[in-house]
């Protein structure tokens, strides 16, 4: 079976396990948002995050957005993470399944002395995640770890981690 193929059945899995009602109890309260610095995961080496639920819950559907940027010796590389994710779980730790893109863009010299080397190009990749969140429900100090397999239409990377620190309100 395909890559893409696999991530599709997964995705397809995973959304409808969220939706079993059993398991998905919205647990109510004013809407949870979230900034946070996150080093690799969707972002790739760093960036910084917002978080947001769709509705007035602490769980259930939302979204992030962020923007890393790192630059050394005329290299530069800069990524902007987009996902749409789901909280499952209640009293402020909760498990995190997420779907999106990284836009990517670098930009340097073809120098071999260089901390990392780049010609200029852009692309597109996708990522998912697959972990722990602790959100408190009164906001407060948050804390994320997560698996992020990352893809594109030829390769899967299925072991990338991610680790982020941030503040709810």
């Amino acid at each position: 079976m395909k890559t893409l193929s696999k991530i599709t059945l997964l995705t397809l899995l995973l959304c409808g396990l969220i939706n079993n009602p059993i398991q998905a109890q919205i647990e109510e309260g004013p809407r949870a948002q979230s900034v946070y610095a996150e080093l690799a995961g969707p972002g790739l080496l760093f960036s910084a995050n917002y978080d947001t639920r769709f509705s007035k819950a602490r769980n259930g559907w939302g979204a992030r957005a962020g923007a890393g940027y790192l630059s050394a010796d005329n290299n530069s590389i800069l990524t902007l993470p987009v996902q749409i994710n789901y909280l499952l779980g209640k009293q402020g730790k909760y498990f995190e399944v997420g779907l999106g893109a990284t836009f990517v863009s670098t930009k340097g010299s073809n120098n071999d002395d260089n901390f990392f080397v780049f010609d200029d190009a852009s692309t597109t990749i996708g990522t998912m995640t697959f972990g722990y969140r602790y959100q408190p429900i009164d906001g407060g100090f948050n804390f994320r770890a997560s698996l992020n397999p990352i893809f594109n239409k030829s390769n899967f990377i299925p072991y990338y981690f991610g680790l982020s620190f941030g503040y709810t309100f």
